[in-house]
């Protein structure tokens, strides 16, 4: 017998109910997603733990994909109250929310993350185009006569020899990471449609265009490291020939014992990803369950400090961290949407 899914209405009664009956089942938010706003909601979370009328938050690293995967399950004391994200949320992600009864979801633009290249301090000086790193890392690639040849290059001098004689070996988010998304979009996009042929292959088929700069080397040159980016750190510092790709915030809080790469002459630092020079930079997001709100414990004063200028403002303590903030109105716009708990409309794509 199949069973039913609960409207939203329902399925927050049904789960007030239940958490009332049991005093509050779970006295704990629950929090999941993004590996790059990870360190960011741990600092927030126990911040609030600090103040001492809540129980600190439980934080889990999961994935952007994952993280929603586990919010959009449902509304109840079983799921999870917070999602953490390195993109904003996707229509398909929003229809499956709808889906199971989760239709008021707050979301909290946090600030700006870069997206980097780095390698051990003592390795070599990488500068790269987005060009040169869609060539290090696409399955397939132009060969000599323009067509598409599975990825023949070993080494990074073999792509340009201005670039160290060191062998490919890139470790790097996997296919749930918002961080994968965005490199992808970012990079391997731009990097594709600056070659000629593949110019002119997104003019005559913008679908098999997308599937060439969508899919990664699978011979070993690319890494999947899961989605834990401190274990990325200590891999590098271990091979000084290996390049990471993470959040911005893990190399600032590493800078002795690795170094950013330039990407289009750019170096990665608060200040180029701040003033939009630095190429490879997104938005990051967390997004809160409304029906949990009032039925979990702290919810609502656990948004209220995510969205405080001691958290996000210019001198907050997430700056510290690596968040680089939202411009003035824009943060004050995002503090003052999370903190009314409005609701998000669904995305268009």
């Amino acid at each position: 017998m199949k069973t039913k899914i609960l409207s939203g209405m329902a399925a927050f009664a049904l789960a007030s109910t239940v958490l009332a009956g049991a005093a509050y089942a779970r006295d704990q938010i629950r929090i999941v997603g993004s590996s790059t706003v990870y360190p960011f909601t741990t600092a927030v979370a126990e911040q609030f733990g600090k103040a001492g009328q809540f129980k600190t938050p439980v934080v889990e690293s999961t994935g952007t994909g994952g993280g929603f995967k586990l919010f959009c399950e449902g509304v109840g004391e079983d799921k999870p109250d917070v999602s953490n994200a390195s993109r904003a949320i996707k229509k398909s992600e929003f229809e499956t929310c709808a889906k199971n009864g989760v239709n008021e979801i707050v979301e909290l633009k946090i600030g700006f993350d870069g997206i980097v290249l780095a390698n051990a301090a003592a390795g070599p000086d990488f500068k790269l185009t987005k060009t040169q790193l869609f060539l290090a890392l696409a399955k397939e690639v132009p060969g000599a006569d323009g067509k598409l040849v599975a990825n023949p290059y070993k080494t990074w001098n073999e792509i340009d020899p201005a670039l160290p004689n060191e062998k490919i070996e890139v470790l790097g988010p996997p296919p749930t990471s918002g961080t994968r998304d965005s490199f992808l979009e970012l990079v391997m996009e731009h990097g594709a449609a600056q070659i000629a042929t593949l110019a002119d292959l997104k003019k005559a088929d913008a679908k098999a265009f997308e599937v060439v700069w969508k899919s990664i080397r699978e011979d070993g040159a690319y890494i999947d490291a899961g989605e834990n980016d401190n274990l990325i750190v200590q891999k590098l510092e271990a091979n000084p020939e290996a390049v990471g790709i993470f959040g911005y915030s893990f190399l600032e809080e590493n800078g002795a014992k690795i170094k950013g790469a330039a990407v289009d002459g750019v170096v990665p630092t608060y200040e180029t990803i701040s003033g939009s020079e630095y190429p490879v930079a997104r938005p990051l997001f967390v997004y809160f369950k409304k029906q949990h709100v009032g039925v979990i414990p702290g919810l609502k004063e656990f948004i209220d400090e995510y969205a405080s200028d001691k958290a996000l403002g210019e001198d907050g303590y997430l700056s510290a961290k690596g968040l680089v903030p939202l411009p003035d109105a824009d943060r004050k716009a995002a503090e003052e949407a999370a903190r009314s708990l409005a609701t998000i409309a669904a995305p268009t794509s």
